[in-house]
């Protein structure tokens, strides 16, 4: 510490001396070698640490949220969380770090993106990648083999973040699972309903959900020519083809993963069909994939879960697209996914490329991947994208200049004349002792016209005005901060009961 004082003392000194050569007007070369001799002194000093500048920033795929963001985010996962209790779901909550292994071989070549923690002498921990494997380590260590649950947290992706389109190194997922050996399709069934229950409510637009089933891409796959240890990187590749085009995902095929160019060919007359029940019935008389067992089984499967979703009428939202393919390892059934047909396309709004807002499938092995006898559990899930279904309604909102409530307070409690700071903390507590979501400005003598002002900055569409006359009355003034006109006078002995009465409706959301 002292050296470096001493040599920054060296580096004013000569400072100065070159400021005063340059001032005396001496010669080129005299203060050329002056200028040498601070800059070598300057070297030596270094850069001082403790003086760097300190940027203030959120790390590379997160963001803060402000209470504006929050209040949204807030309905939206109201939304969600009413629909799954609506069906019958139990809520349950895992860590947000779990064990190495258990996360590792359960998501292709997307293991990759798990986020590993520094070894810390213990065990070896990462993060979870989703909550779906937590959820099969959960059944297995706690021996459940029937639970219909949802959870909502946080889940971590070393990927590269489009913050513009919702995706983000640290994100919510919403999922919803049914654990347990039922009759087939009927589960799957319900889960497509949810999903087309909460897009519909969020009113994000028009949706599509694409519906394929794993074994019949591997019949597919089988049938096509492809080997049994090329089926997982390969199906990797079809799950591109609602980014790029088949052209570069058959380029890949052969290019990078060493497939042969007639067998890409062959899939590709597969992969680019979609249509509805029509096309499940055409592909069970296909001369070859209804000789594969396996996709004979999955097309069996779909065209029973079409019954059921014109049952539950919802089969105009859903197509059966061979291209879907869902590439994490853990799914054997039923996969889909739900994409918007068309962004918002409202007044004002930039359109919007946010992909997927929801997807999930079964996955009837990854409880026995867990299990010490391999006992397995058949499982079946969705996940909604909430973070994409964000960006959406924050874009639709700023565009519209629509403003939202943070708070929910019904009634701020005022006071038309000074020295009533006392009353008014009497009564702000006899509301809250009520239910009544209340608040009162922190001054003693606030005038009622900054207080009638922070309740339409605030969206509070009540005030609770006492004044000398009211407490001589016996009576509180309750005024409607947007017509200023009073709505009610009520008395004092029983203002709790009566004020309660007359806010218990909802809060509004909007102003």
């Amino acid at each position: 510490m002292a050296e470096r004082a001493a040599l920054e003392e060296l580096v004013k000194l000569q400072g100065e001396r070159v400021r005063g050569l340059k001032q005396q007007k001496a010669s080129a070369e005299l203060i050329e070698e002056e200028v040498a001799k601070l800059l070598k002194l300057k070297a030596q000093l270094g850069p001082d640490e403790s003086k760097q500048k300190f940027v203030l920033k959120t790390p590379k795929g997160t963001r803060d949220y402000s209470p504006r963001q929050m209040a949204v985010r807030e309905k939206v996962f109201d939304v969600i969380i009413r629909c799954f209790k609506r069906h019958g779901a139990e809520v349950i909550d895992t860590p947000v770090f779990e064990l190495k292994e258990t996360l590792m071989g359960k998501y292709g070549e997307d293991s990759k993106l798990i986020y590993d923690l520094k070894d810390q002498g213990g065990e070896l921990l990462s993060l979870r990648y989703d909550l779906t494997v937590p959820f099969a380590r959960y059944l297995a260590m706690n021996k459940l083999t029937n639970i219909k649950r949802y959870h909502i947290a946080k889940v971590y992706r070393r990927d590269n973040p489009a913050m513009t389109r919702g995706r983000y190194r640290e994100f919510y997922q919403c999922d919803f699972d049914i654990a347990g050996n039922f009759d087939p399709m009927i589960p799957d069934a319900e889960c497509l309903k949810i999903m087309c229950e909460i897009l519909s409510s969020l009113q994000i637009g028009d949706f599509l959900v694409k519906v394929n089933d794993r074994r019949i891409l591997d019949g597919m796959f089988a049938i096509c020519g492809v080997s049994d240890s090329k089926f997982r990187t390969i199906c990797s590749s079809v799950d591109k083809l609602d980014k790029v085009s088949w052209e570069e995902v058959k380029n890949e095929m052969v290019g990078e993963k060493g497939l042969a160019p007639e067998v890409a060919d062959r899939i590709g007359d597969y992969v680019q069909q979609h249509g509805g029940v029509s096309l499940v019935e055409q592909l069970l008389q296909d001369p070859k994939l209804s000789q594969n067992k396996q996709a004979l089984e999955g097309l069996g499967d779909l065209k029973l879960l079409f019954e059921y979703l014109t049952l539950f009428g919802i089969d105009d939202k859903i197509s059966f697209d061979l291209s879907l393919a869902r590439g994490l390892d853990y799914y054997t059934g039923v996969i889909y996914e739900a994409v918007l047909l068309q962004t918002p396309a409202q007044a004002g709004e930039e359109p919007l490329g946010v992909g997927s807002v929801a997807a999930g499938g079964r996955y009837d092995g990854l409880v026995g991947m867990f299990d010490p006898k391999g006992r397995k559990v058949p499982c079946v899930g969705l996940s909604i994208g909430v973070e994409r279904i964000f960006s959406i309604v924050e874009q639709r909102l700023e565009a519209l200049e629509e403003k939202i409530r943070t708070t929910e307070t019904q009634v701020l409690v005022a006071s038309a004349q000074k020295k009533l700071l006392e009353e008014r903390l009497k009564l702000v507590s006899e509301l809250w002792d009520a239910g009544i979501k209340a608040e009162l400005l922190y001054k003693k003598n606030p005038k009622l016209l900054n207080q009638l002002q922070y309740c339409e900055e605030a969206g509070i569409p009540l005030v609770a005005i006492i004044g000398e006359q009211e407490l001589k009355d016996g009576v509180i003034k309750l005024r409607s901060v947007t017509s200023r006109e009073e709505v009610r006078e009520v008395g004092r002995k029983a203002k709790g009961q009566r004020m309660y009465a007359i806010l218990a409706g909802p809060c509004p959301f909007k102003t």
